[in-house]
This record gives structure tokens, sequence and C-alpha cells, in this order.
């Protein structure tokens, strides 16, 4: 792959002459790998086999980083980036109508239920950080539904599988919270008519819109598994009816309606989070589970609210980074940042086996705290504070070396007192959101509610069994959450609203960016086009382990990497596994200019179908 001088620019440790890289003598005890190591390719769904070509990348840009797909999208009066072009469309269409960028989040939003229903629908939740320009801060929304009060510990143990919570089906359903916590932002922020935001997807729902690409393929795969015998689904006709209308999952290219879903957005459009929650649709969904022996209640839906949220931040080398915190895994990223910050990875240089071997452990040690001591914090004290210290960092960081691996690795010991998709919009008057939402794994539990045309999530599945868990079931309670949206900010002023989505890779992906910005200053998009890896294997919140995968786990890379920094991972002995497609999707824009002749620059995913827009 030609680089030219773009990595010229860097230090010389990316050419090559990190201690770590093919060459520099493997540490001892660790078998060297094969002489040459064929980059892993790129993930492609099935038949697509012809376009593996190691030999073939992509084509030459005249400037910028060799890897990036595009330039990010520039504008002075707003923009959008979303995981589809008719949801970015939708966003900038509310900011022209004079809408805030909290209108635009909520109208992409809306269209993502539609033409992203692998990701996103009514029937999951959602997270929001945004920059409110009058109080010149960071301010955190969660929208995160409870388990059913009827959903008792003894029932959900009887229904597991190996001693986890199974993947599917309506002891996995938690209570919707991501309608909630649009109606949240509209009402404290919004400028433009409730019922305006959701008429881009109500047109779209009932004229219909073409199935692109990546979306298509896992609308197929989703429902090749809840159709699948022994999946553990209760009722598959309504997801049948509403995502195979042809008798078949759409292909790409298809044009895809769902008139169903357009009447319930039509009920919420004229009767706000009412309609939902305590209304017609609340209603239709209590009946719905008392049909198929379910859990979730009119009650659950009543009594679901989303809050206002101090965002937790930690500042990495003169940039602020915020994250969620609640019962979100958003503390990871800031943890991660803090034992990266304590090595020079700049020096270490751009993809190099050193910088990534750094990283990779630092996900390892967090990840670890993560699964000791994430859980909802109305039912368990996290020591927050504790965890994303300095102190607690240096700490973490004195067990990392640079010539092994570390093992065991283990989570920190506490003082005694203590698939999803992402969009961001900013507008003219400065405010940026960071917005994140999701129905868990793929689809969700591959359950529908008669005539609604939304999919409820599996959350649940995230929730402990084990017995003195922080994160262990309970009812009225908020299970683990995986998704977290991202922002940074400089000298107390708005830069980033990015995130990156995909279960357990997000603060994985989200660290990969700020690095890939701050210390290696890649542009907007080429931050989010650079390669990445992916560490799976770590202990998990819910109280699992991944079995199979080893004490060290399995590291994998996108075909980007360089092979000479793979053979030297290999060398120090991470144990590498296929490029699967697993490495996120990204969406950032970032606030340029501060000045009268204020500059946003928006940035998309080539990992995804979306498109990022400026105006």
């Amino acid at each position: 792959m030609l680089r030219r001088t773009f990595l010229a620019t860097l230090p010389l440790a990316a050419a090559g002459s990190s201690p770590l890289l093919k060459g520099a003598g493997a540490p001892a005890g660790v078998e060297a790998a094969a002489s040459t190591v064929a980059p892993l390719p790129k993930f492609q769904a099935a038949g697509e086999e012809i376009f593996l070509r190691p030999d073939v990348h992509a084509g030459d840009r005249p400037a910028g980083a060799s890897f990036a797909s595009r330039s990010a999208a520039l504008g002075c009066s707003g923009a959008a980036g979303t995981a589809h072009p008719l949801a970015t469309q939708a966003a900038i269409e509310m900011l022209k109508r004079g809408g805030a960028a909290v209108d635009a989040a909520v109208a992409a939003n809306i269209m993502l239920g539609f033409v992203e229903p692998v990701s996103s629908g009514l029937g999951g939740d959602c997270y929001a950080l945004l920059w409110d320009p009058k109080a010149a801060q960071v301010m955190g929304m969660a929208s995160s539904g409870r388990s059913p009060k009827s959903l008792s510990l003894a029932t959900a143990r009887s229904r597991a599988k190996n001693g986890v919570l199974p993947h599917l089906g309506a002891v996995t359903v938690s209570t919707p919270g991501a309608l909630d916590g649009w109606w949240t932002l509209h009402q404290r922020y919004g400028k433009l008519k409730w019922a305006e935001l959701f008429e881009p997807a109500i047109h779209y729902c009932e004229a219909g819109a073409p199935v692109p690409q990546i979306i298509g393929y896992y609308i197929k795969r989703n429902m090749a598994a809840f159709l699948r015998p022994g999946s553990g689904v209760e009722e598959t006709a309504n997801a049948v009816h509403t995502y195979e209308p042809a008798g078949r999952a759409p292909n790409e290219y298809d044009v895809f309606r769902n008139p169903d879903l357009a009447r319930t957005y039509r009920m919420i459009a004229e009767g706000g989070r009412d309609a939902f929650y305590d209304g017609p649709i609340a209603r239709t969904i209590d009946a719905y589970f008392k049909r198929i022996g379910g859990w979730l209640s009119a009650e659950d839906l009543r009594e679901h609210h989303a809050e206002w949220v101090k965002p937790l931040v930690t500042n990495y080398r003169g940039v602020d980074v915020y994250g969620m915190g609640a019962n979100t895994q958003g503390l990871a990223t800031l943890q991660m940042l803090n034992i990266i910050e304590q090595f020079d990875v700049r020096e270490m240089g751009f993809q190099s086996a050193e910088a990534l071997h750094v990283q990779i452990e630092a996900k390892r040690l967090a990840y670890e705290d993560r699964a000791r001591y994430y859980a909802d914090p109305h039912f368990a004290k996290i020591p927050v504070d504790w965890l994303n210290s300095k102190d607690y960092a240096r700490e973490r960081a004195k067990l990392i070396r640079l010539d092994r691996i570390l093992e065991p690795v283990y989570p920190g010991q506490a003082p005694s007192h203590g698939d999803t998709t992402y969009f961001s919009t900013a507008d003219k008057d400065g405010m940026m959101v960071s917005m994140i939402q999701s129905n868990f794994r793929g689809m969700g539990s591959g359950l529908v509610a008669d005539g609604l045309g939304f999919m409820f999530q599996d959350r649940g599945e995230l929730f402990s069994l084990q017995d003195g868990h922080p994160n262990i079931y309970a009812p009225g309670k908020r299970p683990f959450q995986t998704i977290i949206p991202g922002f940074a900010a400089k000298d107390g002023v708005p830069w980033l609203a990015f995130g990156v989505m995909g279960g357990d890779m997000q603060p994985q992906g989200q660290t990969q960016i700020i690095l890939n910005r701050v210390d290696f200053g890649l542009d907007v998009q080429a931050a989010g086009d650079s390669p990445r890896w992916h560490h799976e294997g770590s202990s998990q919140s819910m109280g699992e382990d991944i079995g199979g995968l080893g004490p060290r786990g399995i590291l994998r890379l996108e075909a980007g990497v360089p092979v000479e920094t793979r053979e030297a991972l290999i060398d120090l002995g991470w144990p590498m596994g296929a490029s699967d497609g697993g490495f996120g999707r990204y969406e950032c824009i970032e606030n340029r200019r501060q000045d009268a002749d204020r500059v946003y620059a928006a940035a998309s995913e080539m990992r995804a179908d979306g498109v990022a827009l400026a105006y």
C-alpha cells in the first residue's frame, strides 16, 4: 500500500524502527513468527470473495493520509453525520428549517429507526452528550430502560443457558428508553414542533427506501437467527411480517417499506411521549407480552423517565474527553486514555507494534475493572472517582511491559469506602450533539408487538446471574450498557462530537480516535479511516468470560495495519484472529473555528452505509 509523504511526517518508529518490530529480536520465550504474514482481508459479505485481493488497495489521494477514503464535509451553518444518507438528510433538513442540533439529532434517530433497524429503533435505549452554548458546558442525557418488575431473579435464572441469560426472547427485553430520550432532549432544547421531526421518516416508511449493502446484509443475518429452530424467540410471525414482507429478507437495492412503523410514528407525533408510555402503544405492548408469556408491562412503560446526568471527564494531553457514566461503559474510554497517557505513543510511531501493544494492554486492564465494578449506580456503589484518577492510572500503567504480555490480568482493588447506531449534529449557534442509540445485539430480541413495526431490544442479556456481582439481575434494574457517546473539548470550547458503534469495541474505538487526533494529528476523516485493532476475550460485565479464547484473548487487526506490525505483535505472543468486520462504525463533527466564521468538519465511516454533510 502506498503511504506517500504522510508517514514521512511521523516518527521513525512508524516506518519500522520500533524495538517490537520484526528484526529487533523477539522477546525471550516467544517463538518467532513465520517470515511472511499475509495481511488479513477486509471484511466482506458472503459471495464477494472475488474482491478479497491483498494486492489491490484503495486509489491514491493527492493530499492527506493515503488511507483516507474522502475529505471531511465542511460548512459554517451546521453539520450532521449518521449511518444512513436519508438520516443525515433529515438532520440537515431540520437545521435548514431553523431547528437546533437537538431537533436534527432526534429527526435523524427517528429516520434511523426505519432505515437502519439492525442497529436502532423505538425498542431500544439512547444516550447523548451535548454542548450547551448558553451554559457553556457539556450536558449528559441517559434514557436506559429498566428490567420488567414482574420478572424475578429466580425466573431469569430458570431461562439461563450455561449460567448466563440467552441472547434472544422475552427474558432479554428491558423497557425501551429511546423515545423518552428524544422527548427529553426536545423539551429542553428543541426549536421546531415535535411533530415536524417525524415528517421525513413517516414519508419514507410509506413511500419506501432502497436497502443499502451493509444494512441489507445484517437484516438477513438477524432474521435467520430469529427463525432458527431453538432460537428462544417466543413469536416470530410479527418480525417476518415487518422485515420480510415479500417472504424473504430484503436484498440490497430492494425498496423497503414499513407502514406499521409509519402508523406508530404518527401516533407519537400527535400524542407525544405519552402515546408510547401511557397510551395506545403501551396498551398494545402490554397485551402482546401477556399473549406470548413475556414480562414487559404497561406499568414498566409508564414509570420510565430519562435522566439528565453529569458526564465523566478526564484530561488527555490537554484535551478534555467526556464519557457517559450511569450504567454504561463510558468510564472505560477514560481509564484507557489515563493509562496510555503514561506512554509516549507518538514517539513509538503511528501504527507501530509498540504503540498498539500499549493500547491493547490498557484495554485489558480497563476491561477487568469494567467487568468487576460497572453497573446501575441506583443499585450498586461504584468507585468512579478512584477508577478515573490519574494516580490509579499510573499504578496500572506500571504493570505494562513493552517486551511481554501481562499475565494474569486482573481488576484493581478498590478502596474499602468505595450492533448500535451513532450520529452527531451541530447547529449555527454552536450546539453540538453526540448521540448513540441501540437495540443491543443486532436488531434486538426478535420480538415485534402486533402492528407496531419495531423490534424490542435484548439489552437484558447483559445482566449477570452471579450472586454478589454489582450487575446481578433484579426487577426494575437497568442492565449494564455498552452504548456510549463521545465528546471532547479544548480550553473550555467544544471540539469533537464523536462516537464509534459496536458493543465492546466502543471504548477501544473511541480511544483510537482520540489518539489518532491528539497524538498523531490525523484530520477528522482520516482518524476514522485509519486501520483499527479490536481485542476480544476480557471478562464481561454480565459475569460471563468468553470461553475458548485463552488468557490473552484474541487480537483482530484490519487489513491496513502494516505487515511488519502484525508480525511483531505475533512474535510478542498476541493470538491473532481473522478480520471479521467488528471494528465499529464512526461518525464525528469537529468544531474547527470559534470566531465569526465558525467552521464544522463532518466525517463519516467507510465501514458503514452512512454519510456526513455540512452546509
